[in-house]
């Protein structure tokens, strides 16, 4: 039995419609035309289309934690300047997400904020007592409470 076909017939017109509005969303998404791995400061560098360069700990992208530098410095621009890829390592960053502050999936997000939490430091413990003193966190039910 023969497989039916289609075929899609597409104007020229039709194209140049489809790429005029493709264009008017490339002018919000952020664009990278420049990147490196600036291994004395431990940075991803990201250099934009519009002038803006923004640096990334490495230590802050899942999937480099344990890199080493000759893996972290071979880095492709794909998607027209919408990501990045590491073919080392098989990683890949969406540009957009980054500049939002999204360095991995929720899951990895979620499990580095988990570890700050647990950091212990002066501040914090300073922080903790001027809280106590002050007759400590409120319940809950009292917070419930005051946002009726």
């Amino acid at each position: 039995m023969r497989k039916k076909t289609h075929k899609i017939r597409v104007s020229s017109d039709q194209i140049d419609s489809a790429i005029a509005r493709a264009r008017q969303f490339e002018v919000n998404d952020p664009r990278v035309i420049r990147v490196q791995y600036e291994a004395k400061e431990d940075l991803v560098s990201l250099c934009f289309a519009d002038g803006l360069k923004i640096s990334i700990p490495r230590t802050q992208l899942q999937g480099l934690e344990r890199a080493n530098q000759s893996q972290l410095s071979k880095i492709e621009i794909v998607g027209n300047g919408t990501g990045l890829h590491w073919p080392l390592l098989d990683i890949d960053h969406y540009v957009p997400g980054l500049v939002q502050h999204r360095f991995g999936t929720k899951r990895w997000m979620n499990e580095i904020g988990r570890k700050g939490g647990l950091v212990k430091s002066e501040a914090k413990t300073q922080a903790a007592r001027r809280n106590g003193l002050k007759g400590g966190r409120p319940r809950l039910s009292v917070l419930q409470n005051t946002r009726r």
